[in-house]
């Protein structure tokens, strides 16, 4: 008797293991797949989610209010919410107030839609490249990588003694300062210059 009672002891309790093992289960599955779906990366003091397109994000960041408005302005919304993918190298603040003065303004203007869409369109390149596969490319062209850019003209990627350089037509450097701010439909690198075509 004390034998079977035992053994019913013991059976209760593998049962009672085995469902608080299923129990928990799924939610140790899901916290993980979760977090993967959401994990962010801050830029200008917001969190970036790779679950949101481009400018779902972008109007989030402290950092990129000049960059938002100018996507606004030139009507490019409706693309960078598009399904893309799009590499998007995004100046700051900062960069667009070290144009020289009235620059910005003057872009802005409707007169001026089409020089600023030809600019902004110059920091989008077409498909999904992270750091990795910037990396790889600049490998391959011996230190350098020419990208060619959805407004036609290139930008040349290469490694300096400042980290990850972004040269433009006109021989100007931007160097990447936040890699790998993954997108729904594609990918952003925060910049501190504003390229010119």
């Amino acid at each position: 008797m004390k034998v079977l009672s035992h053994r019913i002891r013991m059976l209760s309790a593998a049962l009672a293991l085995a469902l608080a093992t299923v129990a928990a289960a799924p939610a140790a599955i899901a916290a993980p797949q979760g977090q993967s779906m959401d994990k962010t990366v801050m830029v200008g003091g917001a969190a970036m989610y790779p679950s949101r397109n481009i400018v779902q994000n972008a109007v989030n960041s402290k950092d990129h209010t000049t960059l938002v408005a100018a996507v606004k302005a030139a009507g490019l919304v409706d693309t960078l919410e598009g399904p893309g993918p799009f590499t998007v190298f995004a100046p700051t603040n900062e960069a667009f107030a070290a144009l020289p003065a009235g620059t910005v303004d003057n872009l802005l203007k409707p007169a001026n839609k089409a020089t600023l869409v030809g600019i902004l369109t110059y920091h989008v390149v077409p498909g999904r490249l992270t750091a990795s596969d910037l990396a790889a490319k600049v490998a391959a062209g011996g230190g350098k990588a020419e990208l060619k850019t959805v407004q036609g003209e290139d930008l040349t990627v290469s490694k300096d003694s400042s980290g990850w350089a972004v040269t433009d037509a006109k021989g100007n450097t931007a160097h990447i300062t936040i890699g790998d701010v993954m997108q729904s439909n594609g990918v952003i690198f925060v910049i501190d210059k504003v390229l010119m075509p």
